[in-house]
């Protein structure tokens, strides 16, 4: 198995946050995708066929994911996600954050489809895939409503800084009121303001943790702004429903 990070090409980079490309070359009876909370809406496609819940299919769109999820895929396949930014979502498809809340959607049934599905399942190499990815988010970027400035304010803010203070620093930056802010952040995101800095506080301290950049769990906590150990872990559970320590058996497993 080999595992990828491609830098987002320039004239995409607003939009796309970060790319995940695996490539599977043996057969396997489930290789087992964890989806967990990363703040980015997701596009997600693979050779094989993924099933989250009950839904199969090769390229699905993702919104925000708060409730962790998990994806099977079986036999050999190529995947590539493409992480996008908050913003995406509304600014490239039309979509709403809060319809995607924990629901992802077969991207077949958008309008701005145009094939897709169809061209990369036909590519030849992860090259090929790539690049018609590339290709198709430019043109839905060509085409966009840049969206409220105050949203992408506010989310690249948070994600610098997801601090317990920011989202008071930010309304008043913005002039907003607390239900103002909420109301417009909610139904651009997908989730509240305080749930949106939670999981970023939540990202940075799991990064944190799969490099292996600490000495105990408490070090952890005090780096990303958690008030002891016991609520990084409470944190980490209600985002991965495992602990700190159960995930890293897992991964070393692995």
């Amino acid at each position: 198995m080999k595992v990828t990070y491609p830098i987002p090409d320039q004239k995409i980079s607003q939009y796309v946050q970060g790319i995940l490309v695996i490539e599977n070359y043996q057969d396997s009876s489930s290789f087992i995708l964890p989806l967990f909370a990363n703040g980015t809406p997701t596009l997600l496609f693979q050779t094989q066929k993924g099933q989250v819940r009950n839904l199969s299919n090769y390229l699905t769109l993702f919104g925000q994911t708060v409730s962790p999820e998990k994806m099977f895929i079986k036999d050999k396949f190529t995947l590539i996600a493409y992480f996008l930014k908050p913003i995406s979502l509304i600014s490239l498809f039309g979509i709403t954050g809060q319809e995607l809340r924990d629901n992802p959607i077969d991207f077949n049934l958008l309008s701005k489809n145009s094939g897709l599905q169809e061209q990369l399942l036909n590519a030849t190499t992860t090259s090929q895939m790539l690049t018609l990815l590339n290709d198709y988010i430019l043109g839905l970027i060509l085409k966009t409503n840049p969206g409220d400035w105050r949203i992408k304010y506010a989310t690249e803010k948070i994600l610098l800084n997801s601090c317990k203070n920011i989202l008071v620093t930010i309304q008043n930056e913005l002039g907003l009121t607390e239900r103002s802010f909420q109301r417009m952040f909610e139904r651009n995101i997908g989730v509240s303001p305080g749930q949106f800095r939670r999981i970023s506080q939540f990202n940075k301290a799991f990064r944190q943790l799969n490099k292996r950049q600490f000495q105990t769990l408490s070090d952890i906590a005090f780096d990303n702004d958690y008030s002891d150990q016991s609520h990084f872990i409470r944190s980490f559970k209600e985002y991965t429903k495992l602990t700190p320590t159960e995930y890293l058996n897992l991964s070393s497993l692995s």
